[in-house]
């Protein structure tokens, strides 16, 4: 379990699914998680900067999608605050427009409805608030 620790950054949660998974009685799954806490192979902070990072780094995730998933983990508001620092806001709208623009143009619809909904969907599963969308969408559509 070191190495799986020690191999990517995980949660408590992942952790223990990964315990749950192998056929041993609560006490000893108990002991081995007290452990790789106790030694940081877990450190649920350190996990949520990561995540946080490489999402928005590499996938392109809004802070909206990145909270939710932090949540889903069973990961602390303070802790998900604290992630949350490590997007800086200029990177942060720089590539929400980069992605924007790339889906605008990607988008074969003529423009109407049709392409704004597309449009608008893609950006909102992505994880970017509603305010950012709406004025990019206002800016490529005149």
């Amino acid at each position: 379990m070191e190495y799986y620790c020690a191999y990517q950054e995980r949660c408590y949660k992942e952790v223990e699914e990964k315990l749950y998974s192998f056929s041993s009685n609560q006490s000893e799954k108990d002991e081995i998680l007290t452990y790789l806490i106790e030694n940081n192979f877990i450190n649920e902070e350190r996990f949520a900067q990561s995540f946080v990072r490489g999402k928005h780094n590499y996938k392109l995730w809004g802070k909206n999608r990145i909270v939710n998933e932090l949540k889903f983990r069973n990961i602390s508001s303070r802790n998900i605050q604290t992630a949350l620092k490590e997007i800086h806001e200029t990177v942060y709208i720089e590539n929400f427009h980069k992605l924007a623009e790339k889906n605008w143009e990607s988008i074969t619809a003529p423009k109407g409805p049709k392409k704004n909904k597309k449009f608008v969907d893609f950006l909102l599963r992505k994880g970017y608030e509603t305010n950012l969308i709406y004025e990019k969408l206002h800016e490529l559509d005149n």
